[in-house]
């Protein structure tokens, strides 16, 4: 784990990993797909920005380098507010796009260099549609209740953005182990790792 992740864990105080994170944390880590299915309140979302932090590291350059898709304005909050205890001595550039706030007033914040996007799938589509971002420099795509955004029938959007940069890791997160979402998984992740 890279020092700076690990003091801010230490000042969060969060005394030791959970089951979930010990048990996926350092596969996370290597790079590979994985699909995660976990309880609600199992430290979901901890990990995932504990990932996302361990592998950018530092602010890198103009384009962002990771793409978080959550359900909801809610979830959109809680992983921007995990962002700002857990990476809190980094430099890491995380910016939350939001359905109610203006989409060129978004571009613009983001053409001024962001190494994290957080935001819903019709807004993540939007931007994309609309070239706010460049997909280039893209290590990460990460999924956030994958069974919700299925439900709310977000599978072309997850797909849609799954696509345009074919070398990024990607990590698809469900509380609920569904026949739907093993198939979106094996569709989309390429090889990969199911915990």
């Amino acid at each position: 784990m890279n020092p700076s992740l690990e003091e801010a864990i230490i000042q969060s105080g969060i005394q030791e990993a959970n089951e979930l994170q010990r048990n996926t944390f350092s596969t996370i880590k290597s790079g590979v797909d994985c699909l995660v299915i976990a309880p609600e309140n199992s430290g979901k979302t901890t990990l995932i920005v504990l990932s996302v932090i361990q592998k950018l590291e530092k602010a890198f350059e103009q384009s962002p380098r990771a793409l978080i898709m959550v359900a909801d304005r809610d979830r959109l909050e809680k992983t921007t507010e995990l962002f700002k205890i857990l990476g809190r001595n980094t430099d890491l550039r995380v910016y939350p796009v939001a359905d109610y706030r203006d989409i060129d007033e978004e571009k613009n914040e983001i053409s001024e260099g962001i190494d994290v996007i957080i935001g819903t799938p019709k807004k993540l589509n939007a931007l994309l549609v609309s070239a706010g971002y460049d997909v280039n420099q893209l290590k990460m795509y990460v999924v956030d209740d994958l069974e919700l955004l299925i439900k709310e029938r977000n599978e072309p959007v997850i797909s849609r953005i799954s696509t345009v940069a074919p070398k990024m890791q990607q990590l698809f997160f469900a509380s609920k182990n569904t026949q739907k979402v093993e198939d979106l998984a094996d569709k989309l992740l390429v090889n990969p790792v199911y915990f």
